[in-house]
């Protein structure tokens, strides 16, 4: 239907076992995101964010819960489907865009590999030289790796992941590797993509800068999404209640409350919620 969300994570939960431990790194996940929205998903190293972008990507199965993406669910495909979908639905650009690039092939070059519904060498030319201008680098079609500066790059990669079409574009931290100037200028790009093509947008980063760029940031704690901020005429931040009613207030709030230990004082004041500090 056109009203369900492309992405709807219900309670998922994702642990890594070794030998020795098991690492919950997503505790019952809850989050929708709609066809054409740029959005962010913001957290601290080890929040869970780059697990959750890994699970809508394909790359990594989910535990329990429920993931849908684009109307598959991604607990019931098969491997071949898997690749398809990989394939066909999702584009992923990393911080580290060696991961995207190989180093003996120009930037058209780079851009025409991953087209492999397209048997037409002339065809897939001309769709990577489109990609290299909706990437501003026309003029750089002929550098190899090495001829160009890390932005330039990452620019490249995101060329790359576009490359067949997908219906979302997942990017793991793309302005980790390269200075603010520059990073400012690839989200520029990321907002002018999802203005003219419609695009949905996911990204994950540590950057709370962000912010300024993107219509929505989701703030992700311990596994969770704990709250959001929605551009509305300016940013409006809400609380993320999960399914027991439990709300994760975030440290640098509480360190302004004053907050030690782990009370607060609660209570329902002419319709609002008030926490503040517990008296001793």
């Amino acid at each position: 239907m056109a009203n369900e969300p492309i992405i709807l994570c219900d309670n998922l939960v994702k642990i890594y076992k070794t030998k020795d431990i098991e690492v919950l790194a997503l505790q019952g996940l809850e989050i929708s995101i709609d066809q054409g929205e740029l959005m962010a998903i913001i957290g601290n190293s080890g929040s869970g964010k780059s697990t959750f972008l890994n699970m809508i990507g394909g790359l990594d199965r989910p535990s329990a819960g429920k993931l849908i993406v684009d109307g598959k669910d991604l607990f019931k495909l098969s491997e071949k489907q898997l690749v398809e979908y990989k394939r066909s639905t999702v584009g992923f650009v990393w911080q580290n865009n060696a991961r995207n690039l190989l180093p003996y092939l120009t930037a058209w070059q780079n851009i025409q590999m991953p087209m492999l519904f397209e048997k037409s060498q002339e065809k897939k030319k001309q769709r990577a030289l489109e990609l290299l201008d909706m990437v501003g680098l026309s003029h750089r079609k002929n550098s190899r790796l090495s001829q160009l500066s890390g932005g330039e790059q990452q620019r490249v990669a995101i060329a790359i992941a576009l490359a067949n079409n997908p219906k979302i574009l997942l990017a793991d931290e793309p302005t980790g590797a390269v200075d603010v100037k520059t990073g400012a200028y690839i989200l520029d790009m990321f907002r002018d993509i999802n203005k003219n093509t419609g695009l949905t947008i996911v990204i994950v980063t540590h950057d709370r800068m962000l912010s300024k760029k993107v219509n929505r940031v989701a703030a992700i704690r311990d596994g969770k999404i704990s709250s959001e901020r929605i551009m509305k005429e300016s940013y409006l931040e809400r609380a993320i209640l999960d399914r027991a009613g439990r709300v994760q207030i975030p440290r640098d709030v509480l360190e302004q409350l004053g907050v030690e230990g782990n009370k607060v004082r609660m209570e329902v004041r002419n319709g609002e919620l008030v926490i503040r500090k517990a008296e001793k």
